[in-house]
């Protein structure tokens, strides 16, 4: 299945792009986007945490993706 997805902050830089194309298994769950990502981008490892969002909610490692979800990755925020 392609996914579309959308890179915010550090992660639109180490991407190059505020959005990219994926071609992954089907039924890939979050934590297995998150070992594609970081092995294609490996610059995604050295941040301290970055999350993973379906359908603008925050998604855990087992959740399942659908060619049909909108995913984004959202780096760590910082505030003061």
């Amino acid at each position: 299945m392609k996914l579309n997805i959308l890179a915010f902050g550090i992660t639109k830089e180490i991407f190059g792009a505020s959005k990219k194309e994926f071609e992954v298994q089907d039924n890939l769950n979050v934590k297995e986007l998150k070992n594609i990502l970081e092995k294609d981008f490996p610059q995604l490892v050295k941040l301290k945490s970055y999350f993973i969002a379906v359908n603008e909610e925050y998604a855990e490692d087992d959740q399942v993706i659908e060619g049909k979800d909108e995913i984004a990755i959202i780096p760590p925020v910082s505030g003061g």
